[in-house]
């Protein structure tokens, strides 16, 4: 393989943003481990769940990529990684045909996951078929055109929905065809944790994104009182969690997931007394990963 071709695969790694992935994976696996604990699941849906969550990350990644380059907010005062479009290593034509591409894998992974968990039940198959459409616009329209939600300080509710509670209780009840009520709240968790991120990386780029008319929580609420809402966000998702794990209890091995906690708690503190911005960026990544050793041990507890 050529240098060329070689240089422009790595390029679309970097635009698939690989450390984005785990956070989008984890709703996932949490309505898996649920339906598993429920005795209600099958493992074709959870596989077919988890790529199909993977595609929609990707497309959210590149549609994220292409947009704030369109719109100018990746620019040389942007304190995140650089990004593909915005460095030239794939140009706007390119990012576009990353994006149907992307579009239509989504569509066939998400179509096959459907059949496969509701069969013939056409009506519920219908409106899984409207709730993946509506991701995949959710995916593009984040930052992508005229009246992109992502710039109008809407991109906290649209991860909460889509990240948390239809992650968590869609791929539930694709597996068991049935949503207990309790199943809303480790959605909620899952939400809260999502949300907790996507705040973070505003926080990161207040400055910018203020500038650059992008009008997100932070840049709405300022930075002290966008911590606030950070803790508020990460403290509901315990609670939710704990809530749970109490109507559910069956033994103390449900609650090995605390064991997490002091990585939250202390990484909350840092980030108060975190004044460079750019330093911010290191605890996305520990929150996205520290959400998915959560789940792991969450689901885990729950099974046994």
């Amino acid at each position: 393989m050529s240098t060329a071709k070689t240089s422009k695969i790595v390029s679309w790694i970097k635009a698939a943003r690989l450390r984005t992935l785990p956070l989008a994976l984890s709703s996932v696996i949490m309505g898996s481990f649920l339906a598993i604990g429920s005795g209600n699941y099958m493992i074709p849906v959870i596989i077919l769940s988890l790529v199909t969550t993977l595609i929609l990350q990707i497309l959210s990644n590149f549609a994220n990529d292409y947009g704030d380059s369109i719109k100018g907010t990746d620019n040389e005062h942007r304190l995140g990684p650089l990004r593909t479009v915005q460095s030239g290593e794939i140009t706007h034509q390119e990012m576009k045909w990353g994006i149907l591409v992307s579009v239509i894998l989504s569509l066939i992974s998400g179509i096959w996951l459907i059949y496969y968990g509701l069969g013939d039940h056409w009506t519920e198959g219908l409106l899984f078929l409207i709730l993946g459409i509506a991701s995949i616009a959710a995916a593009i329209k984040y930052v992508v055109g005229h009246n992109a939600y992502g710039y109008r300080g809407l991109g906290d509710l649209f991860v909460f929905l889509f990240f948390g509670l239809l992650g968590v209780a869609g791929t539930f009840y694709l597996n068991a065809h049935q949503i207990p009520w309790s199943i809303w709240l480790p959605a909620c968790t899952m939400g809260f944790f999502s949300t907790g991120v996507l705040n973070l990386n505003n926080m990161r780029d207040i400055e910018n994104d203020k500038r650059s008319g992008k009008i997100t929580i932070p840049v709405r609420l300022g930075s002290e009182r966008a911590w606030n809402y950070h803790v508020a966000l990460i403290l509901s998702g315990w609670i939710c969690a704990v809530l749970f794990t109490l109507l559910h209890y069956h033994g103390m091995v449900q609650f090995i997931y605390l064991i997490v906690m002091p990585v939250f708690i202390l990484d909350l503190m840092k980030i108060k007394h975190t004044s460079d911005k750019r330093a911010l960026d290191p605890y996305l990544k520990r929150l996205a990963l520290s959400t998915l050793a959560f789940t792991l041990l969450f689901g885990t507890g729950f099974v046994l």
